[in-house]
């Protein structure tokens, strides 16, 4: 599976290459899925996540119908997590790493604090396995459907027009990142947009908007401890004074 995404994300960034994107993050967007991974393998287990038994169980049901109600399920708990990330200032000093790349890319998708992953394991995850819980077979067709953030987030122009509520798109989520006001506070959707419309967030994508945030990591101490620099909490050094200044 990791060498699918690999994969995936290296396709990808080939043909923004091609297509003349430059100014994406490359190096922190790769040191924070390096520390993402890291966290994943070794404290990721060790945090509680809810293992019983479902309001439904997906072991009981045929894989075309259980499938799809978990992707609902938990699609819908990707949207409403996304909507307080934007909301709750502690998750969005998290999840303001993830908006501060100046140019996006396939790898920008990997571009998380290692943190949000251990909130989202005892909130959403979890709440998504009490309303039904997931086969081995349901959780790894959901996590090979979730490599479609890699294409949601890349510079491809790739757009639904009218049909963009059917599912998320490069220029849909595009929009969710841009650094114009007017389009703030839209497209939260993780890959149905059909949430947006029912809350009322749904707008149509409109080309390749800027991006990024005014602040931004410098290196890899800053990755790993983002929302104390976002924040204010931790001052990054000030630069050395040029000799004979």
């Amino acid at each position: 599976m990791l060498l699918t995404t690999f994969a995936l994300a290296a396709v990808l960034c080939g043909i923004e290459y091609w297509r003349g994107v430059r100014g994406t993050d490359w190096a922190n967007n790769l040191a924070a899925w390096a520390m993402y991974l890291l966290v994943a393998v070794a404290m990721l287990p060790l945090v509680p996540f809810w293992q019983g038994r479902g309001l439904l169980d997906a072991h009981s049901l045929p894989f075309w119908l259980a499938f799809p109600l978990f992707f609902l399920v938990a699609d819908l708990g990707e949207y409403l997590y996304h909507r307080a990330q934007h909301r709750i200032p502690f998750l969005w000093a998290m999840h303001s790493l993830h908006h501060s790349d100046p140019e996006m890319s396939a790898t920008t998708t990997a571009r998380h604090f290692w943190g949000d992953q251990i909130i989202k394991q005892v909130t959403i995850w979890s709440a998504s396995s009490m309303i039904i819980s997931p086969t081995t077979e349901i959780a790894s067709a959901y996590a090979v459907l979730g490599l479609w953030n890699f294409v949601v987030h890349s510079a491809v122009p790739l757009d639904l027009g009218r049909w963009s509520w059917l599912i998320n798109t490069p220029v849909y989520h595009r929009r969710h990142h841009s650094c114009l006001p007017e389009h703030y506070d839209s497209n939260f959707a993780a890959i149905l947009p059909i949430f947006d419309v029912l809350a009322g967030t749904y707008r149509r994508g409109q080309g390749l908007p800027p991006t990024g945030l005014d602040r931004q990591p410098r290196n890899f101490a800053e990755v790993a401890l983002w929302p104390l620099v976002f924040s204010g909490l931790l001052k990054a050094p000030k630069p050395a004074a040029s000799p004979g200044a």
